[in-house]
């Protein structure tokens, strides 16, 4: 395939399972392709991602929208799976959409996909409800690959702004070491452990050999520890052990 963005540079995506989602050994065969809305003010550049995503058997580009206001309105009319977004747009922005869309079709999976790499941009659009955070710098292939994995319950965000987010989240901490924060106390001590390797970036099934439980069971937990906390994907639980100095960065 192609390259329209840029450089094919594998490692610009990264993966978070959000427990939701099925494991390695138990995905199932997709029956309907993913319904795609594309948002974008650069009427090429949205041609250019239909052009690409047509050659995907599992995806199906449903519409097309040139800002966030058109954005909004079209989801709430195609109910689409996934909403594949710009940040930065005239008459409404992508993260003021993004909360909207939420509001009109809640079951949209949002991933937004931008040349923005200010972590507030990144930040805000977690807050937001997006579920990924991609830099217009990754390949083609990458974005059917980022669009498969969140469509099957996984958040997707580029290494570098993760590992801002993380830079900017440690000095946080640093500048409110004089504030006491404690967890939740309405989470169990299991569920605290979880969290703890959560936030360390082990996936469900490491979790569960750490844990010497089964990874049913961690599933189990990670969805208790998001609905009790009212998170919604492991990047914010990541976010929140660290607020709360559940987990120490050194």
């Amino acid at each position: 395939m192609a390259d329209s963005f840029g450089p094919m540079r594998g490692a610009d995506v990264g993966a978070v399972d959000d427990g939701a989602g099925m494991g390695p050994d138990e995905v199932s065969p997709r029956k309907e392709p993913i319904r795609v809305l594309v948002v974008d003010d650069h009427a090429l550049f949205r041609r250019g991602l239909e052009i690409v995503l047509a050659a995907e058997e599992d995806i199906q580009v449903i519409g097309e929208a040139g800002d966030g206001a058109e954005a909004v309105d079209k989801a709430a009319d195609l109910l689409p799976d996934i909403v594949l977004m710009d940040v930065r747009m005239p008459k409404r922005g992508g993260i003021e959409a993004c909360t909207a869309i939420k509001e009109v079709a809640p079951s949209a999976k949002i991933i937004m996909l931008t040349i923005s790499d200010e972590e507030a941009d990144l930040y805000d659009a977690i807050k937001a409800g997006a579920t990924g955070y991609l830099l217009k710098e990754i390949s083609t292939d990458e974005v059917a690959t980022a669009i498969r994995a969140v469509a099957d319950g996984q958040s997707q965000i580029s290494p570098s702004m993760a590992s801002k987010l993380l830079t900017e989240f440690k000095s946080m901490i640093q500048r409110t070491d004089e504030r006491r924060l404690v967890p939740a106390p309405r989470l169990t001590d299991r569920e605290l452990e979880v969290l703890k390797l959560v936030a360390t970036g082990m996936n469900n099934r490491d979790i569960a050999k750490e844990l010497f439980i089964s990874e049913n069971t961690v599933k189990n937990h990670v969805r208790n520890i998001l609905e009790k906390l009212q998170l919604h994907s492991r990047m914010e639980a990541v976010v929140y052990a660290m607020r709360e100095k559940i987990l120490e960065i050194r």
